[in-house]
Order: C-alpha cells, then structure tokens, then sequence
C-alpha cells in the first residue's frame, strides 16, 4: 500500500500510482477530458479519497492555460425548465473539476449580447454555454465569424444551425406523443394551448401538435390554437377562449403545466368534467402536477440531465480534437421527452 508522510502534498502521480492507472488517466477522471471506464473510475474515486488529493487549480491552469472556468449566460430563472437546467450544469461542472462565471440576462429579446459576451471572454473562462431560450431574434448574432472569435459555444434551447453546437429537449417529439396519447384514447377534436409564439420551445411544441393531428386526418385549423405565457392565469384565459370558439373539443394540449393548472380550474368553472368531457395532457412533468386535481398527464423531460449534457458537450468541443486529430464537427443533440399518464386523459 502506498503510504505518503503527514507532511508530504499528494500529487496526481501518487493518485495514479495508488490506483494503478497513468496521471493522464486520473486527470480524465476527474475532468471529464476522456471517457474512462467505470471500472477505472472508481479506482481513481478510491485513491482520491483515501489519500486526500486536492487538486491544485492554479497549477493546473498555468500548466495547461486553462481557468478550468465555464461561463453560463441564462434567463427566466423563475421559471421551472431554465432553472432545473441551470442546476444541472452546476452539478456537472462542478463533477469535473469546473467552476462556473453567470451572467443573467434580465431581457431575453434582447439580441445585443456583447456585454455579457465581453464580461465573460475578459474573465478568460474556457467555455461559454449560452442558455437564454431561442426568442424572435434574439439569436440573430450567431453568426460563424463572431462565433470564431469566441471560445467554444454550446447553446441550449434553439433549432438546428449548421456548425454550430446545440443541446435541447424534443419539444416536437415530445408534442406528438401527447397528442398520440389522446387520439389514443379515443379524442377527435384536440386543442392547443400554446406557449408564447416567439418562443422556438413554444413553436416546437405547435409544430407536433398539427403534425401528429394531420398525419391522423384530424383538423389542425387556427381556431384550435389559443395563446398563452406560460403562466396559470393564462392557461385559464386560453381554455375558455378556446371553448368560446371551438365547443366540440373534447381534448386539449397544454404547452406546459403552469398553463394546464389554469386550464383545470377554468374547466372545472365552466362544469367541463376532466376527463370525461375534456382530457388535457401537459408538457414539464414539475414535482407538482402529481398532485393537481386530477393528477396531470404530461412529458415530463430531463432537464437536469440537459444541464449536465451542455457541460460535457463543451468539455468535448474544449477538448478540440478527435482521438485521430481530426478537427471535429459541431453537432446537435435532442433529449426525447416521456409521457407520464395520470388522471387527467
């Protein structure tokens, strides 16, 4: 057994010789740089804890001319999705040995980004995950010669662009397996009550609902859609709005579960029994919606784990190269969201 003297500081070779495995090999365990097996894991896990290794981040970085920083711009953090996001990627960096530098951004139409931009490149952070929602053109400066001048980018919650990084729920996957799930159960006139249409998210999720209607023969007319914020109250406004219009719905779609709170107490106000005259599915799955009354069926979608998953795609991107030196390619990735069936469909 390797036994170190009280007064002797613990190195990364003693770690790797205690565990076995080459320093390169502890440094990817601890930062997350390269896959290693689980095996080796927690072999390092094991000699890191029982020998008290710390490692030295100023060392570190004057080594290898990293901050082992990341910088985080994100918004609405009162809101369920962007907050759980947010803890997600706190919990991985800090995983892998990171540190995060946040920047809120209080307007997230705002399409001026250089403030928080320039805030956080001046903090030489080797990182940027850019977590604002897609909203109107609040990604219009996304653009390859600006993106070049930056240090690796992932971005969450936006469409497909070429050559740049990107990690986002399903939302449109996720639409049609709600709308799926009701034609299912028998439903033949399905409303939405969608998000705010600025939103990519909101659209998304409109997008699912008329492709998996149409692809069912069933109509997908504006009459069906009614707007709302994201908010209960205006759920409740988009259900009787809806109605008003549209009386023959027997089922609705609800772009996320805030707005299906709203949409339960207005049906219960305007005696429409859920489910035997209107079923209603939701989108988030928040802790909650097990407990409205009726329990709510809804997608629920791993955010925390999206957090998590931008965290190792930007180590991946940082780390620059492919194991055969090839330059890689951006990509983007999408979580597929679950349906969870309750009471209310």
């Amino acid at each position: 057994m390797l036994r170190l003297a009280p007064n002797d500081t613990v190195t990364i070779k003693d770690v790797a010789k205690a565990a076995r495995v080459s320093p390169g090999t502890v440094s990817n365990t601890l930062t997350g740089g390269r896959p290693v097996s689980d095996a080796t894991r927690r072999r390092v896990e094991k000699a890191v804890k029982r020998l008290g290794y710390s490692p030295n981040m100023v060392a570190r970085s004057l080594v290898n001319r990293r901050s082992h920083t990341l910088g985080v711009v994100t918004s609405g953090l009162e809101l369920f999705g962007p907050s759980h996001t947010l803890l997600g990627i706190e919990r991985q960096a800090n995983e892998c040995g990171y540190s995060l530098l946040l920047n809120l951004i209080h307007d997230p139409f705002d399409a001026n980004v250089l403030p928080a931009v320039t805030a956080l490149t001046a903090r030489r952070v080797d990182g940027l995950i850019w977590a604002v929602p897609e909203i109107g053109t609040n990604r219009s400066w996304v653009t390859r010669p600006l993106l070049s001048r930056l240090p690796a980018t992932v971005f969450l919650s936006m469409g497909r662009r070429p050559q740049v990084r990107g990690v986002s729920i399903d939302n449109r996957g996720g639409a049609r397996i709600a709308v799926q799930h009701l034609l299912d159960r028998g439903r033949r006139v399905i409303g939405l009550v969608a998000g705010p249409l600025a939103w990519w998210e909101a659209r998304e999720r409109r997008a699912g609902w008329r492709e998996a209607l149409a692809l069912a023969g069933r109509d997908t007319s504006p009459t069906l859609v009614a707007e709302g914020d994201w908010s209960a109250a205006s759920g409740e406004r988009g259900l009787r709005d809806l109605l008003a219009r549209r009386p023959d719905v027997d089922a609705v779609f609800v772009s996320n579960d805030q707005m299906a709170l709203g949409v339960l107490r207005a049906a219960r106000a305007l005696g429409r029994s859920v489910p035997g005259a209107l079923a209603v599915v939701g989108f988030d799955n928040i802790p909650e919606a097990a407990y409205f009354t009726p329990s709510l069926t809804t997608m629920s979608h791993a955010l925390v784990e999206l957090g998590r998953f931008a965290v190792k795609s930007l180590l991946h991107a940082i780390e620059g190269t492919r194991s055969d030196g090839a330059a890689e390619r951006a990509e983007a990735e999408q979580l597929r969201p679950i349906l969870h069936v309750r009471e209310s469909s």
